[in-house]
């Protein structure tokens, strides 16, 4: 897919985006809508989703449902948040370095990034074009694959997406996981705060005794990997600004310093990272000659801390950064599905993800394994939650 003109309807979270109407729906928005899904709104994000925060300094932080002093991870952090409390059961996140996954993680929610080009980006902001994806935040497992039922498959306006094979969801819904193979890279994996690693030891347990296999496996250059995913998407998303006459004096600081750095990255950069990228593809197709899914905590920590009082230039703390994206590049980088499911609870009562990634178009398997796990745990609601069956509502904390 190349590079589209930054739209002029929707805000990706800055003050000089979206002062238009939109003509006519994203194509996501459009299937959803023609499915019978009731539009409710749009939520907050970290802007122009460069971060993995919930931290913006134009429109405010996005708050965790679970407790109030802690992030919501991002940058589809209004999504997740807003599913959590119970406000929708479904919605909609851009996920160009794990924004939909590592917020539903943090929030305690379910997170679906789909196979590249499986979901079309067609009415999205065109902020970095070869590792973005769109893909359902949901309360549920089921909820989740209701969503990607009705959105994903090939969008005659995006060439890139024609060849794909059709969506199927066949055997999503099989009873176990027998003949199923797990793959666990233990030093990826264990590098985690010790009770996430429990927590996600413990789901891999219920997923063995559902049927699955577990086998240990080795990935190389994640290192490199991850390097090369931060010069793509940066690279891209300052190309993708540099265009527009008010990028950057009109960004908040966080985001004028990481769009600096970007454009300090030369050609030769871009070019090393995606020779790396190709060597990726090829180590975990490797991989996954040998096992069905890999398995790794979705997030190294839980919700971070935020400051008090809140920073009006915003906040970044890299450390937390590293750790909540730690699991998540890959799939970007090389285009793979990843599922993130609630598996436990730190003792702050803080949500815990499991992260499944599959082969490329396998998102069925993804969901069926998503499906039993979640089948077997026990989920808390969070202190801030609007119960919209029965009316009832949690105060806030």
């Amino acid at each position: 897919m190349a590079p589209a003109s930054i739209s002029a309807c929707t805000t990706g979270g800055t003050t000089f985006l979206g002062r238009e109407r939109a003509a006519h729906d994203a194509t996501a928005v459009a299937r959803l809508r023609a499915a019978g899904a009731l539009l409710i709104g749009k939520t907050n994000m970290h802007e122009i989703g460069i971060q993995p925060t919930g931290c913006n300094v134009h429109h405010g932080q996005v708050r965790n449902p679970y407790a109030r002093m802690r992030d919501s991870g991002g940058s589809s952090s209004g999504s997740a948040a807003a599913v959590a409390a119970g406000v929708c059961p479904i919605a909609i996140g851009a996920d160009g370095g794990g924004s939909v996954r590592i917020p539903a993680a943090l929030c305690g929610v379910v997170g679906l990034k789909a196979t590249y080009g499986r979901i079309s980006e067609q009415g999205a902001l065109p902020l970095c074009w070869s590792v973005a994806h769109i893909g359902p935040i949901a309360a549920s497992v089921e909820d989740a694959a209701l969503a990607y039922a009705a959105i994903a498959g090939a969008d005659p306006h995006e060439a890139g997406m024609r060849a794909q094979p059709a969506p199927s969801l066949a055997g999503w819904d099989a009873a176990d996981l027998r003949c199923v193979r797990l793959g666990v890279y233990r030093p990826w994996f264990e590098h985690a705060d010790p009770g996430i690693v429990r927590a996600c030891n413990a789901a891999i347990e219920r997923l063995v005794a559902l049927g699955a296999r577990v086998q240990e496996i080795e990935i190389a250059e994640l290192e490199l990997l991850r390097v090369a995913h931060n010069i793509t998407i940066l690279s891209e998303m300052a190309e993708s600004m540099g265009g527009h006459p008010e990028s950057p004096r009109a960004h908040g600081p966080g985001v004028r310093l990481a769009l600096a750095v970007a454009r300090r990255l030369t050609a030769a950069d871009y070019v090393w990272a995606q020779r790396v990228r190709t060597r990726s593809m090829a180590h975990f197709a490797a991989v996954f000659e040998k096992v069905d899914l890999i398995l790794t905590p979705a997030t190294a920590m839980t919700a971070p801390r935020l400051p008090h009082p809140m920073p009006a230039e915003g906040w970044l703390d890299v450390a937390s950064t590293l750790a909540v994206m730690r699991f998540i590049v890959a799939g970007n980088l090389l285009g793979l599905p990843g599922l993130t499911v609630p598996v436990g609870y730190d003792p702050d009562g803080l949500p815990i993800g499991l992260q499944l990634i599959g082969r490329p178009w396998e998102e069925a398997l993804l969901l069926r394994a998503g499906r039993l796990l979640e089948a077997q745990m026990q989920r808390r609601r969070p202190p801030t939650y609007v119960d919209l069956l029965d009316g009832s509502q949690s105060p806030p904390r």
